[in-house]
C-alpha cells in the first residue's frame, strides 16, 4: 500500500522504516529542504496547507496520515473527500486547542487539574482568585516542548505573564505538584480493535523529554490509564496510535494532554516491545489488526538534545538512533534505547549513558 505522511521529521522517518518493513511505501509532504524522512521515501517540498501539494500527495497514495499535531485542520478537511485520513481531522482539532482538549477530557470523566479560559486581564485575575497561585499560563495553540508557557508564581508577575502570552489566546491551569509524569500509548484500527502498551515513566527538563522508562510497575495506575485510553479511542472513533500524557499525584492520574500520533515517549518500543508504536500505527491505518504490545524487558530511552557527542557513536551501550538532523541547541537529534532484564540494570545503564554521553547536551 502507498502511504502519504504529512510531515517528514524523525517521526516520519521511523514510520517510513516501519512501513517499509511491512511491505508498504511512503510519500511525504514537508517544507524542509532535507528532512529526516527523505531517507525512506520521496518528499514533496511544500507548506502543510498547500492545497495543490496535498492533493498531489493524496493522488499518489492509498491512505494519508500525519506525524505531528500542528497540521492545519482545514487543510486536511479540504482533501478528506479525496482519500482516507487517519487519525481523523476531528481528533486533530481537539489536540490543537488546549481548551477543546480539556473539555473533551471532562466529557469523558477523565480527571484533570482546575483550569479557566483566559480572554482578558480580568479573567486572569479571576483565575488567581478561584484557582490560586502558582498558575501555569499556556497558549491554547502551537505550544510544544515547554514553549508558549509561563509559570505565574506570585501576583507581581501578572503584567509580565499578560504581556508575554495574553494576546495569543491562553488558558490558566492549576499548578500540579505531581509525583512524576507518565504516558499511556494505545492503538486502534477502523474495526475497533485496540491494543495498549505498558505505562511509561517520563522525565523532562526545560520542557523537553529527556528520559523514559518502561514499564511502570503499578497495576492500579495501569488499569486507570487503560480505561482513559479506551474512552478516548472509542469516543474519537480513532484510527492509529494515540499518546496520553498524565500526572501521577497521590496515587491518582490527572490528564495533561494527548497527541494524535506516535510519540517521543514511545521510542523505546522499537527495541523494547513485540511490535513498535510505529509498526502498530502503520498496521492500524492500513486496516490490519494491531500487533502484540508485550514488553521484551525493562526499557529505557535517552533523548540526545542539541548534539550527538562522539561518545554516543563510540559507546557500546544501547541502540543509537541518529535522525540525521543539523545540530542546534534544544533540538532532538537522536535517542539511545537500552533493554535490560531488571529495572535496576536498566537504570544503571541509563545513568552510565547520562554520565558519558548526554552530560554536555543537557547543560
Amino acid at each position: 500500500m502507498r502511504i502519504g505522511i504529512i510531515g517528514a521529521g524523525q517521526l516520519g522517518q521511523m514510520l517510513g522504516h516501519a512501513a517499509r518493513d511491512l511491505g508498504h511505501s511512503c510519500f511525504f509532504l514537508d517544507p524542509s529542504e532535507r528532512p529526516p524522512a527523505a531517507k525512506v521515501g520521496p518528499v514533496i517540498q511544500a507548506r502543510f496547507d498547500d492545497q495543490v501539494a496535498l492533493a498531489v500527495l493524496a493522488d499518489k497514495c492509498d491512505v494519508l496520515t500525519y506525524e505531528f499535531e500542528n497540521v492545519p485542520v482545514q487543510a486536511l478537511a479540504d482533501i478528506a473527500n479525496l482519500k482516507a485520513i487517519f487519525p481523523a481531522p476531528d481528533a486533530l482539532r481537539h489536540a490543537q486547542d488546549r481548551l477543546a482538549e480539556k473539555q473533551l477530557f471532562e466529557s469523558l470523566d477523565i480527571p484533570l487539574s482546575k483550569y479557566l479560559a483566559i480572554e482578558s486581564p480580568q479573567d486572569l485575575h479571576q483565575a488567581i482568585g478561584s484557582i490560586g497561585l502558582p498558575l501555569v499560563i499556556k497558549t491554547r495553540r502551537l505550544g510544544y516542548d515547554g514553549k508558549g508557557q509561563f509559570i505565574l508564581r506570585d501576583a507581581e508577575q501578572f503584567n509580565a505573564a499578560w504581556q508575554e502570552l495574553g494576546d495569543r489566546g491562553v488558558i490558566a491551569e492549576q499548578w500540579v505538584p505531581f509525583d512524576y509524569e507518565v504516558s499511556a500509548i494505545g492503538v486502534r484500527n477502523n474495526k475497533g480493535e485496540t491494543a495498549t502498551y505498558c505505562l511509561t515513566h517520563n522525565e523532562h527538563a526545560d520542557g523537553i523529554l529527556r528520559t523514559s522508562r518502561a514499564p511502570v510497575d503499578d497495576p492500579a495506575l495501569t488499569e486507570l490509564a487503560d480505561q482513559y485510553m479506551q474512552s478516548l479511542l472509542a469516543h474519537l472513533d480513532y484510527v492509529g496510535v494515540l499518546a496520553l500524557e498524565l500526572f501521577v499525584t497521590n496515587g491518582e492520574l490527572l490528564a495533561n494532554e494527548f497527541a494524535p500520533r506516535v510519540h517521543n515517549s514511545g521510542h523505546w518500543t522499537i527495541e523494547g516491545a513485540a511490535t513498535s508504536q510505529f509498526s502498530n500505527h502503520i498496521l492500524a491505518i492500513t486496516g490490519e489488526r494491531p500487533g502484540s504490545t508485550e514488553s521484551l524487558g525493562y526499557a529505557g530511552m535517552i533523548n540526545l538534545i542539541g548534539q550527538i557527542p562522539d561518545a554516543a557513536r563510540q559507546g557500546h551501550r544501547g541502540s543509537l538512533h541518529d535522525y540525521g538532523k543539523t545540530p542546534r541547541p534544544g533540538r532532538k537529534l537522536g535517542h539511545i534505547t537500552v533493554i535490560a532484564d531488571s529495572s535496576e540494570d536498566r537504570d544503571r545503564q541509563i545513568a552510565e549513558i547520562n554520565d558519558s554521553v548526554t552530560e554536555s547536551t543537557t547543560r
